[in-house]
């Protein structure tokens, strides 16, 4: 089937601008589920008044450290750095490296390879994990976005063991670690000198316009980093509300559970419109249909955003809906198009 051009994949979820032009006669209001973040986000707290009248402080800063240090298992908080996002650290930490070859296993973002080249770096995708040995920087997505790979562990231990011995660094995001299994990150691992594990806050606490993530690294390569990033290199909003909300343990077990749950739900939902789920995390699922041109269409249509991928035409990627209105909006929307595909094949 050849696409229309007015209905081409975007680029990247979450661009609901761009989905109005595709889409200027849809209803009101666009159901975004392009990107895989939680519906559900943290209740932001408030705060006292003046908290955007001066510059974040030093002090809220080694605060924050010191929670995120606790929550996501950095041997200390000397081994975290915070920045506004984690493409920028793709890019600092391809900065602090000679240049030389990126390997970024795929498929997966495709700002990770972006940012590396404009780094300095050759990039080069590969689908296998052996094929990352001989980089200077090896760039993996544990769990990965949009299929939801997970690399082992020890596969990743041993990768970075070999990578060390000629000088390479292994660069792992796991932005989508908060639902992935206990145990799996690397946080933990970062004192052998060339693995950096960059965490997001916004992906599982809903909040992704706070844009703020964390790199975890040796001590030299945390303090490299920040002092790359500068001494305000997130707001003051960002460092109140994470505080908050990386020390609150019974939101996280409790959201866990929740998202778990929805997943499943949602998978049902997606079997029964014809699509095979095939992947993915409790924060977004990746489907597979020979009708994922017309299904994206039918949906954006409807009002309804999910995401398509160029290199890859019959998968499509959703987000968690929510409220329940979401989800009606989406089952009605998916019914109408089996309806309109039998009406078709009868014809």
């Amino acid at each position: 089937m050849t696409i229309p051009r007015e209905v081409a994949p975007l680029n990247h979820g979450g661009d609901l601008g761009a989905a109005r032009k595709l889409f200027p006669n849809a209803p009101e209001p666009f159901i975004d589920l392009s990107a895989g973040i939680n519906p559900h986000p943290y209740p932001v707290p408030e705060f006292r008044d003046g908290l955007y009248a001066r510059l974040p402080e030093q002090a809220s800063l080694l605060e924050l450290k010191e929670i995120a240090a606790k929550a996501y298992g950095a041997p200390s908080p000397a081994h975290v750095a915070i920045a506004p996002g984690s493409q920028i650290l793709v890019a600092q930490v391809g900065f602090l490296l000679a240049r030389g070859r990126a390997c970024v296993l795929t498929p997966t973002y495709a700002e990770h390879a972006r940012v590396a080249e404009l780094a300095g770096h050759s990039v080069i995708e590969v689908a296998e994990i052996a094929q990352l040995a001989d980089a200077r920087i090896a760039i993996v997505v544990n769990p990965n976005n949009p299929d939801g790979r997970i690399v082992a562990k020890d596969t990743l231990l041993g990768l970075a063991d070999r990578l060390r011995r000629r000088g390479g660094l292994l660069l792992v995001d796991e932005a989508f670690m908060d639902v992935g299994a206990q145990g799996l990150s690397l946080a933990n691992q970062v004192g052998r000198g060339n693995i950096v594990v960059l965490r997001s806050f916004g992906k599982f606490y809903g909040l992704p316009g706070l844009r703020l993530s964390f790199a975890i690294a040796t001590p030299d390569i945390a303090s490299r980093l920040a002092a790359a990033l500068g001494p305000w290199p997130v707001s003051s909003a960002a460092l109140a509300t994470s505080k908050v909300a990386l020390a609150d343990v019974a939101w996280r077990e409790k959201t866990l559970t929740s998202l778990a749950e929805a997943a499943l739900k949602f998978d049902v939902v997606l079997a029964g419109a014809g699509l095979e789920v095939i992947g993915g995390t409790s924060l977004f699922r990746l489907a597979r249909t020979k009708d994922a041109a017309a299904l994206f269409r039918h949906l954006g249509e409807a009002g309804i955003h999910v995401r398509r991928f160029n290199k890859y035409p019959a998968w499509l990627r959703f987000g968690l809906p929510a409220p329940e209105e979401e989800w009606q909006r989406l089952k009605t929307a998916l019914a109408s198009f089996v309806t309109e595909k039998a009406i078709r094949a009868d014809q």
